[in-house]
């Protein structure tokens, strides 16, 4: 129940009224002892506890950095998206609070039981759609039914970006989300009961001059089985015991294909300037190195082996003779 703060000038008056006895102390201690009801409504049932909301707003944070990366490429233009927040509401005032025409992707979460809605603003994907059509991205259209040939480049443009839902879950549960059906008119997508309580994740959208809302709205009844998973609790204990496995073995895979500059050193010689720039065709510089001294193998620029010089078929080789220790090799 939130404090009501009370102003220095009530505080003087309430001080001035109980010293000249026209206010009991004995009333707030009466007054104290009561029992404080607080107003519960029903119908807006709190089903996620403030830890879990929590979880949610900093999983669709690395979401909103995953679409703008992914909506600058398709679309090649300024994209700004970040969360604006996250809400818990009925259904029922979910689809009352969005346009009566709008752009509504239905996807699937499977393993994950139902389905979740993603709302994007009009006047957010006309403007996309402009762009794609080679336009300078500007909301040319804010009512009216989509063509067929409007329908298909708005669906294709979110269908493609069911893998950034997939990557931004990955810490939470492996899905495999897909785009199930696309609508214009929420009055004609029921999902779930009026009731049920739904996440709401509204996603402030910058593209150019233009900016719109995108809202995810995710049922109960899909986070229910992974409920327990949306704790500061569970999130500490995956990054200590399978986060540092998991990134051994990626690291791990990484390193064996980077690729790494090997070189053999034929010799060295130090010249002076002027012999220099006065080089020719023909000219030969002296090594200050021995034929019969083997070749320095560098690794980028670490010398690491010995070699000898040689030939394997019609190319040139050569034989490792042994490994170079001291340097580099003591300080690992």
């Amino acid at each position: 129940m939130a404090e009501e703060i009370l102003s220095q000038g009530e505080i003087d008056a309430l001080l001035s009224a109980i010293s000249k006895g026209e206010m009991d102390t004995e009333q707030f201690k009466v007054e104290e002892t009561k029992r404080r009801v607080k107003v519960y409504d029903f119908k807006r049932a709190l089903r996620f506890s403030k830890d879990q909301i929590r979880s949610l707003s900093r999983i669709h944070d690395n979401l909103a950095r995953l679409l703008t990366t992914y909506f600058s490429a398709q679309l090649r233009t300024y994209i700004d998206i970040k969360v604006a927040s996250v809400d818990q509401l009925p259904y029922e005032e979910f689809i009352r609070s969005i346009p009566k025409v709008t752009i509504l992707n239905v996807f699937e979460m499977e393993p994950l039981e139902g389905r979740m809605i993603m709302e994007v603003n009009p006047v957010i994907a006309y403007a996309m759609m402009e762009r794609m059509l080679g336009g300078q991205g500007r909301s040319y259209k804010s009512s009216g039914a989509l063509t067929e040939i409007e329908t298909r480049i708005i669906s294709q443009l979110f269908e493609r970006m069911s893998e950034h839902f997939k990557e931004a879950w990955s810490s939470i549960v492996d899905i495999e989300p897909s785009l199930d059906e696309f609508e214009s008119n929420p009055q004609f997508l029921q999902m779930v009961s009026p009731n049920e309580t739904v996440i709401v994740i509204s996603l402030n959208t910058t593209i150019g001059d233009s900016t719109g809302m995108i809202n995810i709205c995710i049922p109960h009844v899909v986070l229910e089985p992974i409920i327990s998973k949306l704790s500061v609790h569970y999130w500490m204990q995956t990054g200590r015991r399978e986060q540092p496995k998991e990134t051994a073995d990626l690291l791990q895979k990484k390193l064996e294909k980077a690729t790494l500059p090997l070189s053999a050193e034929l010799g060295t010689s130090t010249i002076s300037v002027e012999d220099f720039l006065s080089l020719q065709l023909d000219d030969v510089i002296e090594l200050q190195q021995s034929i019969h001294s083997p070749l320095v193998i560098k690794v980028g620029d670490v010398p690491k082996f010995t070699a000898q010089p040689g030939t394997k078929g019609k190319k040139l080789a050569v034989q490792i003779l042994e490994k170079i220790k001291g340097g580099e090799e003591e300080d690992e």
